[in-house]
């Protein structure tokens, strides 16, 4: 038997909220049962999983040790109810329109809410994927964005989707173009643009640098200026590359900053804006008609768009600025 007294920052809290967090290795439907046997008390009374913690309260749990352990990544998924924007699904692929603010994979501060995990809590539900029959394969993403960017993220549901997709994207046969709103109209409204990146690990920050600096990468894409509106632009990109922070550097580098960049914009510029992150949607994936597609060819050709990019309502009502 183990005691947690409950503290000034847990008081508050429903006890089956507060379990979760506390003891995330202990899967919620063995919570409730071990409520509902009294193998988890409230102060050494029967309690319920609705009840709201006070400070000072004494649980007391009847529990196996191992539910004290810290959940492993790899099995984070059975600690997530899926909650996914499908765009589209097929027998080895799932794309997903990815809403800015969710991480797609574990980040520096242990962040088990991903979209990864997401994805296999869903595959898993479904039955399409069990971690204790599989050898080694295990769903993967294909590619990544930004955890306040949004739009599509590729995901493989099997060993063929994953290889077909990694060697497309190596040959560019995978074409991804996002949507930004920026500070200013670009110009010219159209062009091929290429830079040399250094990124600062430590900083989480990327700069354009002179070419054949150490440690320093080619980044390639084109631009073209949909509208114009007040001071606003709305501008779609196309990615040749897939250096971080790519689209964000390099407009930033010829001063046009994305609206809500608080890391490469000025806050005086954003401020009348409102916005606290940058305007940047994942939003339409190509994939081109070349090459050998093997039990993807059914893809070939296809494009895929999402319906609702969260900042083209308010570019929209800009005319009057």
């Amino acid at each position: 038997m183990r005691e947690m007294t409950i503290g000034k920052n847990d008081a508050g809290q429903r006890l089956d909220k507060f379990l979760q967090k506390a003891l995330p290795s202990l899967p919620p439907s063995l919570m409730h049962k071990y409520v509902r046997l009294k193998r988890i008390k409230c102060n050494g009374k029967r309690c319920q999983t609705s009840d709201r913690l006070t400070e000072g309260d004494v649980l007391s749990l009847y529990i196996n040790d191992e539910f004290f352990q810290p959940v492993k990544e790899e099995e984070a998924f059975r600690r997530i109810t899926p909650r996914l924007h499908i765009l589209y699904e097929d027998d080895h692929i799932l794309l997903c329109d990815k809403r800015p603010g969710m991480v797609v994979h574990e980040d520096d501060q242990g962040t088990l809410d991903t979209l990864i995990n997401h994805i296999k809590a869903y595959l898993y539900e479904k039955g399409e994927w069990d971690p204790d029959k599989e050898r080694s394969f295990t769903p993967a993403l294909c590619n990544r964005i930004d955890r306040y960017t949004g739009g599509i993220v590729m995901a493989a549901k099997t060993a063929e989707g994953l290889r077909v997709l990694n060697e497309k994207i190596r040959l560019h046969q995978v074409h991804k173009f996002y949507l930004c709103l920026v500070h200013g109209t670009p110009s010219p409204r159209q062009a091929v643009i290429q830079d040399t990146l250094l990124k600062d690990s430590k900083q989480n920050q990327v700069r354009v640098v002179k070419k054949n600096t150490p440690g320093a990468r080619t980044a390639s894409m084109s631009y073209k200026v949909l509208q114009s509106r007040g001071k606003l632009s709305l501008v779609e990109c196309e990615l040749f590359t897939g250096r971080t922070h790519q689209i964000r550097v390099q407009l930033s580098h010829r001063g046009w900053p994305l609206v809500g960049d608080t890391k490469y914009g000025t806050m005086e510029r954003n401020r009348p804006y409102g916005m606290t992150h940058q305007a940047l949607y994942s939003y339409k994936l190509h994939f081109s008609q070349e090459g050998d597609w093997g039990e993807l060819s059914y893809l070939k050709g296809k494009t895929f768009q999402v319906e609702d990019v969260p900042f083209l309502p308010f570019f929209y009502d800009q005319s009057k600025n």
